[in-house]
């Protein structure tokens, strides 16, 4: 895992609770929750789970924050879509159609609200080219056994890069910075700010690797 530190995050908006100084958090342990606002698994399993540990242990220390980013659907995922989430629990799009066959929402909205700080990460216009080594240099990032890969394997994996990478418009800072690999994403930080975990996915080991650094001093 790479050395990161808390002050890495990129907040480009708060949305509640904000503005925060991310350096003035050394001394809590910090667990950003990343998700899109088109993410139906953010709504149904990490943001709610986030909840849970904010509200748990908190008084421990542990400061939650929710950063909205966006890797795709970016005429969804957008920092207008995440105010109205915020301000009236609206949700949109594809987190709308899973949560209300669900059953999940009230009258349309969401039923509980976000208890910690929201921001936006900086999305910003990709006008970076897309060379070969660029490809190259991403297919190693995200796919650590490319190397063992058979030539056509690493044919087919460059083709797929080049392509995701061509029609992509926009650029997520944190969610690049930390190589995330979709959403809902965790990033952990110890109390003095240090990188100690990133995660793709529900994950069943986050309330223990938090209690763990939360007993540090």
């Amino acid at each position: 895992m790479n050395n990161h530190l808390l002050s890495d995050i990129t907040v480009d908006t708060w949305v509640q609770g904000g503005p925060i100084l991310l350096s003035d958090l050394i001394g809590s342990v910090v667990l950003i929750e990343v998700f899109q606002v088109n993410c139906p698994g953010c709504f149904i399993y990490s943001l709610p789970r986030a909840i849970e540990l904010h509200e748990r242990y908190h008084q421990q220390g542990l400061v939650v924050i929710g950063l909205a980013t966006a890797f795709e659907d970016y005429d969804k995922n957008t920092l207008e879509n995440l105010q109205k989430l915020v301000t009236t629990g609206e949700v949109i799009g594809e987190t709308f159609k899973a949560l209300n066959q669900y059953g999940i929402l009230s009258e349309g909205k969401l039923p509980w609200k976000i208890p910690f700080a929201v921001g936006m990460d900086r999305i910003v216009a990709e006008t970076e080219p897309v060379t070969d080594e660029r490809v190259l240099r991403y297919a190693h990032e995200f796919l650590p056994d490319f190397e063992k890969f058979s030539d056509e394997q690493k044919r087919s994996v460059l083709q797929q890069v080049r392509h995701y990478m061509e029609q992509k418009s926009m650029k997520a800072e944190t969610f690049e910075r930390f190589a995330l690999q979709g959403t809902p994403s965790c990033i952990l930080f110890d109390r003095k700010g240090q990188l100690k975990d990133v995660s793709f996915g529900q994950i069943d080991y986050k309330q223990a690797m938090v209690e763990h650094f939360l007993a540090e001093k």
